[in-house]
């Protein structure tokens, strides 16, 4: 009987291999960053694997820099890649998703804001016209009835031409630390089907 070499993996790379499988969630704060009271921080603090993209500059947003941002994040992350994209962000996400040649897994797009108003458009100046083109990858948007930035018709029209999910969350303001979500579950379970 001959003796049978038998090759096994060390931990090491077996630990590498499943963290390059792993998907990879992305946190995309909109206009001045999120604050301690915000959602999309309760949930970074929660997952310590949860990584925030970081702008240069949350107060005086380019659209171009932003997407700019995103791409480099996306490259860089192990394995697939989720975005949880908040208010400024989705648009971001959609001007990066007309550039890029990378594909993400999935997006959450909560609460994208009408940028073509006049009282944000001297504001977050280079974002509109918002571009309004199929996302090649799964995407889910959620709205609110009473969002100040965004009516929510609206924000089904960008849901419709993205090519993604649709729903309405109902009265939940601008779905950020206002609206006193906390780590608000209902948005997890959403995340939770894009996973």
């Amino acid at each position: 009987m001959g003796f049978q070499h038998v090759y096994r993996v060390p931990i090491f790379v077996e630990k590498l291999r499943m963290k390059k499988m792993a998907t990879q969630i992305l946190i995309a704060p909109g206009y001045g960053n999120s604050g301690e009271e915000h959602w999309q921080t309760y949930w970074q603090k929660e997952n310590k694997d949860f990584v925030r993209i970081e702008q240069r500059d949350w107060f005086e947003p380019s659209a171009d820099e932003w997407a700019e941002t995103i791409e480099k994040y996306v490259r860089e992350a192990s394995g697939e890649v989720v975005v949880v994209a908040h208010s400024l962000a989705c648009l971001a996400l959609a001007h990066w998703a007309q550039k890029t040649n990378l594909i993400l897994k999935g997006a959450l797009l909560v609460a994208p804001p009408d940028a073509n108003d006049e009282k944000l458009k001297n504001v977050v100046k280079g974002f509109s016209p918002i571009p309004l083109i199929k996302f090649p990858f799964k995407s889910i948007v959620l709205a609110s009835t009473n969002d100040e930035y965004n009516p929510i018709d609206n924000a089904e029209f960008f849901a419709k031409n993205w090519g993604s999910e649709f729903v309405n969350i109902g009265r939940k303001g601008h779905i950020n630390a206002l609206s006193n979500l906390q780590n608000w579950p209902e948005g997890r379970s959403y995340l939770s089907r894009l996973l």
